[in-house]
């Protein structure tokens, strides 16, 4: 038998896990299952890879009424602002050493369980990271420091839900200066929100920490951009200003900070404000904690409360408003104590093409190489370049401050 090389190793990858994971990533990410993916209008322009789609921002204002022989409203036109959305790109390495190629020759079987550790291990880490992201504002924060710390070891965060072991991070002081590069971390109490990393470290309050090399830099934010950007009343979205285009902003309900409980009242009145704006919502995100809040405030009201099955497999909460049942549907890395209301025929997940092995030297795989030498060891790379799209920023809403339960 013909010794095993990495060129027929290709194809095992290429053809048997590259749509395992393109599977994983469209079925099983709640935040991104029922988000549509399009490659429809992705061009390559010098620079990158952009996505630009037309804003409807204003009114005809050539309306009015007269009297017999008074002159005719002045004519008016319909108002747009362009968008325009740079795909971001994304990675996941694997690695296997030459010792472990060899198997295939002397032990197919162990090979195969050492390819599928590695390459399954990978679809997961791609799968949560991106489930992440979804819900971010795009400047790769897993966490923010809660408070002002001397040189220690552990560091306070506001949420170590996101964290973990084994991740590098890098401190990041926003806008985009690294304070301290490489920390590893070797610890996540998520009751006491706290994250121990290898390295002792002075952190200052509002910090944020990214994996290594993903943070913001000057030229803006290396991952999409999240929910939190694009359901927000304030900043700039794809090169459109809300303080120009007053219609570009979402609704958000705050409470100045304070958590509130939870009341169908508020729910209501933020569906309304949606619907007012000419929008509507089809699906609502939320955490764990609140999504147990709302059950206990249905079961108040109510002798049972069932889950519901949705379109698209998902299950979850019915809230009834007058244009039929919205689904409530709670999702582990949703941030805690908010409830997000989106539209989602007006959010695309735009990218050029489903995650894939970067091969352009003619094989997908790569000698090892670094400063101290040559390696008998090969690596892969995926990539999926992507980006988060809304046409309609109002149409979505945000109620926060919530109490979780």
């Amino acid at each position: 038998m013909a010794p095993t090389t990495l060129a027929s190793l290709d194809p095992i990858m290429k053809e048997v896990y590259a749509p395992r994971i393109r599977e994983q990533l469209n079925t099983e990410t709640t935040a991104l299952k029922r988000i549509t993916r399009s490659s429809a209008g992705v061009t390559n322009e010098v620079g990158g890879k952009y996505v630009t789609f037309p804003l409807h921002t204003r009114r005809n204002a050539g309306i009015g009424s007269r009297r017999e022989g008074q002159p005719l409203p002045a004519p008016g036109s319909q108002g747009y602002a362009a968008a325009r959305v740079g795909l971001k790109y994304a990675y996941g390495s694997v690695q296997l050493t030459g010792q472990a190629i060899s198997l295939t020759d002397s032990d197919p079987k162990a090979f195969a369980r050492a390819l599928d550790q590695e390459v399954n291990g990978l679809k997961d880490d791609l799968l949560k990271d991106m489930n992440r992201q979804v819900y971010g504002s795009g400047n790769g924060a897993i966490g923010t420091v809660a408070t002002t710390a001397a040189s220690g070891t552990t560091i306070a965060v506001t949420d170590a839900r996101l964290f973990q072991i084994g991740e590098v991070l890098d401190l990041i002081t926003l806008p985009s200066t690294v304070a301290t590069a490489g920390l590893v971390v070797v610890g996540v109490d998520t009751d006491a929100n706290t994250v121990t990393v290898g390295t002792a470290t002075a952190v200052t309050a509002g910090q944020i920490l990214v994996r290594t090399g993903s943070g913001p830099d000057a030229s803006g934010n290396l991952e999409i951009t999240g929910l939190a950007a694009i359901v927000n009343n304030t900043g700039t979205l794809y090169n459109v200003d809300p303080t120009v285009e007053p219609t570009w902003k979402a609704v958000v309900d705050s409470n100045g900070g304070t958590a509130r409980a939870l009341t169908e009242g508020s729910m209501i009145s933020m569906v309304d404000k949606i619907r007012t704006n000419g929008g509507s919502t089809t699906l609502m995100l939320t955490s764990l904690g609140v999504r147990k809040a709302y059950f206990n405030l249905l079961s108040q009201t109510r002798s049972t409360v069932n889950s519901v099955d949705f379109t698209g497999g998902f299950k979850g909460l019915a809230f009834t408003t007058d244009q039929g049942d919205i689904p409530l549907v709670a999702d582990v890395d949703s941030p805690k104590g908010q409830i997000l209301y989106l539209n989602e025929n007006n959010i695309t997940y735009y990218h050029d093409e489903d995650w894939h092995w970067l091969d352009r030297s003619g094989s997908m795989w790569e000698r090892k190489v670094d400063a101290s030498g040559t390696y008998d060891a090969w690596y892969a790379n995926m990539v999926e370049y992507h980006e988060l799209g809304t046409d309609r920023r109002n149409t979505h809403g945000k109620l926060v401050d919530l109490l979780e339960a």
